[in-house]
């Protein structure tokens, strides 16, 4: 199956848990920059991630494959964030 990379500005979900970024398998975000990696491993998303209300609480950046498009079938789900450091 070939991934399409998400346009900049779309939501998109992490397909894996993130720890050092306190993000969780499913965590919904903004792709707004990718980036090349610096030693020509895999490219990087930068991702803007908010809360439930819509409040900016960070910004990561993942490889690619750690995010998919969302699609029609999915809904949201709400979860606690920990504090950072946590």
């Amino acid at each position: 199956m070939i991934m399409t990379k998400p346009k900049l500005y779309e939501e998109v979900a992490l397909t894996r848990n993130m720890p050092e970024e306190n993000l969780k398998q499913g965590d919904v975000a903004v792709v707004v920059e990718y980036v090349p990696h610096p030693v020509g491993d895999e490219e990087g998303a930068i991702l803007e991630i908010f809360n439930a209300i819509g409040e900016s609480v960070a910004v990561a950046t993942v490889p690619i494959s750690a995010i998919k498009s969302l699609r029609a079938d999915q809904v949201f789900m709400v979860r606690e964030m920990a504090p950072a450091g946590s």
